[in-house]
C-alpha cells in the first residue's frame, strides 16, 4: 500500500526516544542525516541527490512481459552453458536454479503486459534463484533505476566479542553532520525493527547467502543499513526502527528511513573485452560497497581519486598524518603500527580492483620498503578482489619461493568450446588458446572440465622475486572472497607466513567472473560477428555474471577447489570493542604477537663493479648458505657464518641481473635480485 503524503513526509524526519520512562518523549523531526549525506555526496563530486526509498521506487517498473522472458531465457543460457560451478552448487546446497527459470518461464508465458506481476517481485525472484547457489560471483544485475545506486541508512554497525565470547554490535560510523541522542561510535545495537539484533543479522545474511556460515553473517551484517541496488533486493521496509544502549547508558531508540543515491563508478568497464576485464576475480557486492562507504564515509579518499575508484595518482598523498603517503589512496593505507612485542608496518589493502597490476605490485613493494623491516602486517580484511594478476603480482614480493598462479578449468560446454575456439590464437587480446584443446577432446572423452591452466602469466608472478625479508602475517576475514581468496590461498600454498583471521575462514569464492556482456562480445569480436550466438542483449541495462573459470590449489592441497571451501587461518582473533573504537588495537597486538614469534633473517646484498670484476658483500643473520647466481646461471656457494663475506666475480658486464638465495638448514628462506 503506498503512503499518504502526510505519511511520506513523516517518513522523511528521523524521530528518537527514550523508552525507559513511562511517558514518551514527543517525536524530533531532524533532517541532519538527509542534509549531511547530500553534503557529503556534493564535496565528493556526486551530482545525483538523496532521495528516500519510497520515492526512488516510484521510478520503478517498465520492464514489458517480453523483456521479463528475454532475461530468464538469458539467464537460463549462461547457468547451463558457462556456470562452471553448478554441479558443485547442486551437490553441496541441494539447489536447482535451472528448474527454477524453467518454472518461472512456464508461468510468463500464461501471463500479459495486464497480468505480470509487479516488477520487482520478478526481480526479487530472480535475485532469489542467483543468490540460492551462493556464489557471489554468479548474478542477476538489476535494470535501471536500480543499477548505479545505493540504498543506505546514515550509520554503519560492527560486530565485536567480550571477555566471555558475548556478541556485541556497535555503530562504528556516521555520515557526517548526523545526529540523534546519545548515538554515535560506541553505541549498542540491541534490537532491528523489534527483532533481536543477531537474529535480524541471520535473517538477513540468509537473503544474501555467502558460500560459509561466516560469510552468511558478515554479508547479513553489513546489509542491514548499505545495499548496492544493482545486485541487492531493495529493502522491504521503508525505514527501520532501531533500539540501542546510548552513550550514556541510557536506552533509546530511533526510526530511520532508507535512502537512495548514486555510487561511485566502478574501476572498469567489466562487458569490454579487455585483459582486465578478462581476469577479474571480483565479488560485485563488496566492490559496490566499498565504494559506497567511501561516498558516505571517507570523502579524503576521493577528493584525493578525483571521483574515480583505484585512480592511481601522479604523485603519493597520505590521507592521514599516520599513513605513508602512496600515489594509490583508495587501495593502500601503509603505516608503522606499536605494540607490546615490537613496532611493525600495517599495510591494509582494500582492493585488489585496478587497471595496472604491475603499477599495484609495485606501489606495494614500495610501502612495504619504507616500513619497518622486522615484520609486517598484511590486512586484506573486506577485501573482495579485482584483477587477479594484481593478487598474485604481489605474492612473490613477500617469499623468496617460486610463485605457480594457481590454475584454472572451463566446465565443458559447447557454448565454452565455441568461445575458447573463437579465441584460441588470441584475436582479441584475451587468450584462450591453453584451454582450447582440452575442451575440444572433451567432447570425444566426456571430461567434465577443461585442463586446468592459470589466468596469471607465471613470469609476470616472478619477474621481480622478494623485496620484503621480515615475516609477515596476513589478516583475513569473511568478507575476503574471488581474487583476494586467491591472493590468500598462494599466501598459504606458498607457505608465506602466518595467516590470522577474525572469522574461521575466507569468503570462499574462488573463480573467474565474467558478464553476460563480455560473454556476448567474445562471439562477436574479431569481425565479422558470429549470427548463431545465442546471446541477445539486455533490457534497460541489466546484466548477469557467472564464474566463468573456477581456481585450484598448489602446493599441499594441489587440486582443492577454494570455491565453497575458503582458506582457513592458522589463528584466530575476536574483534574487541577496541578493535572497533580504537584503531584495531587488539587485533594489531595479536598480530605482533605472531610475528616476534617467527624467525627474523637478514639478506644484506651489496655490489660494487670495478672494470670487469664484481664485488659482492654478503651481510646476512638466520642464513647459514648463500647460492650467487649471475643471470640465472650458478656462480658461487657459500656457507657462512653471520660475519659479512666480500666475493669476487670476474667478467661480469654492466646490466646483468646477480641473485642470492639464502639456505638455513637445507631451506631457502631469503632471497634478493640485484642488477649490476
Amino acid at each position: 500500500m503506498k503512503a499518504t503524503s502526510q505519511q511520506s513526509t513523516a517518513r522523511k524526519a528521523s524521530t528518537a526516544k527514550k523508552t525507559t520512562t513511562a511517558k514518551k518523549a514527543p517525536a524530533r523531526t531532524t533532517t541532519a542525516g538527509k542534509r549531511a549525506a547530500k553534503q557529503t555526496l556534493a564535496r565528493s563530486g556526486q551530482a545525483a541527490a538523496v532521495v528516500s526509498l519510497g520515492e526512488f521506487l516510484g521510478t520503478a517498473g517498465t520492464l514489458t512481459i517480453g523483456q521479463r522472458k528475454l532475461l530468464v531465457e538469458q539467464a537460463l543460457l549462461m547457468l547451463e552453458q558457462n556456470y562452471v560451478h553448478l554441479p558443485l552448487k547442486a551437490a553441496m546446497h541441494a539447489v536447482n536454479p535451472l528448474q527454477r527459470l524453467r518454472v518461472m518461464r512456464s508461468r510468463m508465458e500464461r501471463q500479459t503486459g495486464e497480468t505480470m506481476e509487479p516488477e520487482w517481485i520478478f526481480h526479487r525472484q530472480m535475485s532469489s534463484i542467483f543468490h540460492s547457489v551462493r556464489d557471489l560471483h554468479t548474478n542477476y544485475l538489476l535494470p535501471v533505476p536500480f543499477a548505479g545506486k545505493i540504498a543506505f541508512l546514515p550509520f554503519m554497525i560492527e560486530k565485536c566479542y567480550d571477555a566471555a565470547g558475548a556478541e556485541h554490535y556497535l555503530m562504528t560510523r556516521t555520515v557526517t553532520g548526523y545526529s540523534a541522542p546519545q548515538f554515535g561510535a560506541g553505541a549498542e545495537v540491541t534490537h532491528w525493527n523489534g527483532t533481536p539484533i543477531a537474529r535480524a543479522v541471520a535473517l538477513n545474511g540468509a537473503q544474501f547467502a555467502g558460500s560459509n556460515d561466516a560469510a552468511n553473517l558478515a554479508r547479513g551484517l553489513e546489509s542491514l543499513t548499505l545495499r548496492p541496488l544493482v545486485i541487492q533486493s531493495p529493502p522491504d521496509e521503508d525505514w527501520v526502527t532501531l533500539t540501542y544502549i546510548g552513550l550514556d547508558g541510557s536506552t533509546q531508540e530511533l526510526r530511520e528511513q532508507w535512502k537512495v543515491t548514486t555510487n561511485l563508478p566502478p574501476m572498469t568497464d567489466l562487458d569490454a573485452i579487455s585483459e582486465t576485464s578478462a581476469s577479474m576475480g571480483l565479488d560485485l557486492d563488496s566492490d559496490e560497497k566499498a565504494r559506497a562507504k567511501k561516498v558516505l564515509y571517507i570523502r579524503d579518499v576521493i577528493e584525493l581519486e578525483g571521483g574515480q575508484s583505484s585512480a592511481e595518482l601522479s604523485a603519493p598523498a597520505a590521507v592521514s598524518g599516520a599513513d605513508l603517503p602512496t600515489t594509490m589512496p583508495g587501495v593502500f593505507r601503509a603505516r608503522e603500527v606499536v605494540t607490546p612485542y615490537g613496532t611493525f608496518g600495517h599495510l591494509r589493502i582494500f582492493t585488489f580492483s585496478v587497471q595496472n597490476p604491475v603499477a599495484f605490485r609495485d606501489e606495494f613493494a614500495r610501502l612495504a620498503a619504507a616500513l619497518p623491516q622486522n615484520g609486517l602486517i598484511v590486512d586484506v580484511r573486506d577485501n573482495g578482489g579485482g584483477h587477479i594478476y594484481a593478487s598474485e603480482f604481489t605474492l612473490q614480493t613477500l617469499t623468496p619461493r617460486h610463485i605457480s598462479p594457481e590454475p584454472v578449468q572451463f566446465i565443458s560446454t559447447p557454448l565454452n568450446l565455441r568461445i575458447c575456439r573463437r579465441h584460441k590464437d588470441n584475436p582479441s587480446g584475451i587468450d584462450l588458446g591453453p584451454w582450447f584443446d582440452s575442451l575440444d577432446l572433451a567432447t570425444e572423452t566426456g571430461a567434465a572440465y577443461s585442463a586446468a591452466k592459470p589466468i596469471t602469466p607465471e613470469d609476470g608472478a616472478n619477474d621481480i622475486g622478494q623485496t620484503y625479508h621480515g615475516p609477515v602475517v596476513l589478516i583475513t576475514d569473511a568478507r575476503v572472497y574471488s581474487a583476494t581468496d586467491i591472493f590468500a590461498a598462494g599466501f598459504a600454498d606458498h607457505e608465506i607466513g602466518t595467516i590470522l583471521g577474525v572469522d574461521d575462514n575466507t569468503g570462499a569464492g574462488g573463480a573467474n567472473v565474467w558478464t553476460h556482456g563480455l560473454l556476448a562480445a567474445l562471439l562477436n569480436e574479431p569481425p565479422p560477428p558470429d549470427p548463431t550466438s545465442p546471446y541477445e542483449a539486455l533490457p534497460n541495462g541489466a546484466n548477469l555474471r557467472v564464474a566463468i573459470r573456477r581456481t585450484l590449489r598448489v602446493g599441499e592441497l594441489s587440486g582443492t577447489p577454494v570455491e565453497d571451501v575458503g582458506v582457513q587461518p592458522h589463528a584466530t582473533h575476536r574483534m574487541t570493542r577496541a578493535d572497533l573504537l580504537d584503531g584495531n588495537v587488539d587485533l594489531l597486538n595479536k598480530a605482533g604477537s605472531l610475528l616476534a614469534a617467527m624467525p627474523h633473517r637478514r639478506l644484506g646484498v651489496s655490489t660494487s663493479l670495478s672494470g670487469t670484476t664484481l664485488t659482492v658483500t654478503l651481510d646476512v643473520d638466520g642464513i647459514d648458505r648463500v647460492d650467487i647466481y649471475l643471470d640465472d646461471r650458478p656462480i658461487s656457494s657459500e656457507d657462512l657464518a653471520d660475519a659479512p663475506l666480500n666475493i669476487d666475480i670476474l667478467e661480469v658486464a654492466p646490466g646483468q641481473l646477480l641473485r642470492a638465495d639464502g639456505y638455513q638448514e637445507g631451506a631457502l628462506v631469503a632471497s634478493r635480485r640485484n642488477r649490476v
